[in-house]
């Protein structure tokens, strides 16, 4: 955003070709990947690119004229350089971020936003972050609201969630209580930037990584008198506010999709199918995952996005590339298996530990569109 919180090939055959098979055999099993692409830097005021073919990655410094330079990665983007600082009691620095959505006309790739609150059976996502401790900011989301599907600007109501913060900042407003949100405790401000009314959610301690429904704060807004039902959610951003240095920081993984209507999908229809068999012992489980397309043309380049419920961490996989081992996980073909048919499958799976109860995630999407499970 340009303001977060304010204006402003043929097989082979003989001996090669049976050790060319045996050896990708091995990789799958080790779940060895291919070669990442490249980390892309951002130094530009409002520089963006996309990751993942549906998210976009923003630099977004509006309140300093120092430098900033983030670096995006394939699953999120850490910041490389955080120039100057600016006073504790006004606006931050910048809102680095990744994002579903549209902001100020840059919409990602096959987003379903916006979308008319009154529409969306759940809005899943999930974030990992890595902190520091010698710099001044918050960790949070923002989530914007609007009467009109608009795809520029600033909107009508905003929603910050902090999942942490360190220093003396604190959100637009003041506190106006605390309530139990998607399970979590927070507090509670609401205020107004000048340009938009501001609904902040606080978490008391830090959060590393987490998987909600961006709709439980969404409804809190609209209990609170801040949006109505038809209204429309614009984009889910994630990412940091910094005031003095940030360099550092890190969204390590990200996920978000948009459930319209009940038939599951971004656009209230099934694209694909995905089948989630475990077999779990105490402490431990392996998951084998079976995606299908039940579309009509092949997918190319299938990335499988969900989120790890809590305590669970992967170990090890095998036929397909992970971006992280907990929270926010997207999958990708490996070499063999980067298309999906129309109307066929591809399956790959992990090994991992959990603590407390195991639980399967919530929900999955293909590239970008939601899918029914099995």
């Amino acid at each position: 955003m340009r303001t977060s919180r304010h204006p402003l090939p043929h097989r082979a055959r003989g001996l090669l070709g049976a050790l060319l098979a045996s050896l990708a055999t091995l990789a799958a099993l080790l779940g060895t990947a291919p070669a990442a692409h490249a980390d892309t830097s951002i130094c530009e005021q409002f520089g963006v690119t996309t990751i993942q073919g549906r998210y976009v990655v923003q630099n977004n410094r509006w309140g300093t004229s120092q430098t900033q330079c983030i670096t995006a990665t394939d699953s999120g983007f850490r910041i490389t350089q955080a120039d100057g600082s600016v006073p504790t009691n006004g606006a931050p620095k910048s809102y680095p971020s990744v994002y579903n959505g549209c902001h100020y006309t840059d919409c990602s790739p096959g987003t379903a936003l916006p979308a008319q609150l009154s529409g969306i059976s759940s809005a899943p996502t999930g974030i990992s972050y890595s902190y520091v401790s010698d710099a001044v900011y918050d960790a949070a989301y923002d989530i914007w609201l609007d009467p009109t599907p608009r795809t520029d600007g600033v909107n009508r109501t905003e929603i910050m969630v902090w999942l942490n913060k360190v220093g003396p900042v604190q959100p637009v407003g003041s506190q106006v209580g605390t309530a139990t949100v998607a399970g979590r405790q927070w507090q509670v401000w609401s205020g107004n930037n000048g340009s938009n009314d501001v609904l902040s959610f606080v978490a008391p301690s830090a959060i590393g990584s987490w998987n909600f429904d961006v709709m439980d704060f969404v409804r809190q807004a609209v209990s609170r008198g801040l949006a109505q039902n038809n209204w429309y959610l614009t984009s889910v951003q994630a990412g940091f506010e910094p005031w003095q240095n940030g360099a550092g920081l890190a969204v390590t993984s990200f996920s978000s999709s948009i459930n319209t209507g009940t038939g599951g999908g971004s656009g209230g229809s099934s694209a694909c199918t995905v089948s989630y068999g475990t077999n779990v012992w105490q402490g431990g489980f392996t998951a084998d995952v079976t995606v299908t397309n039940n579309g009509s043309a092949p997918l190319d380049a299938w990335k499988l996005a969900f989120t790890l419920p809590a305590g669970q961490q992967i170990t090890g996989s095998w036929n397909a590339s992970l971006t992280a081992s907990s929270g926010a996980v997207t999958a990708s073909g490996v070499s063999y298996n980067a298309q999906i048919p129309a109307g066929g499958n591809v399956s790959f799976g992990f090994q991992g530990t959990y603590g407390g109860t195991f639980a399967k995630p919530a929900a999955f999407t293909l590239n970008g569109t939601a899918c029914t499970t099995a």
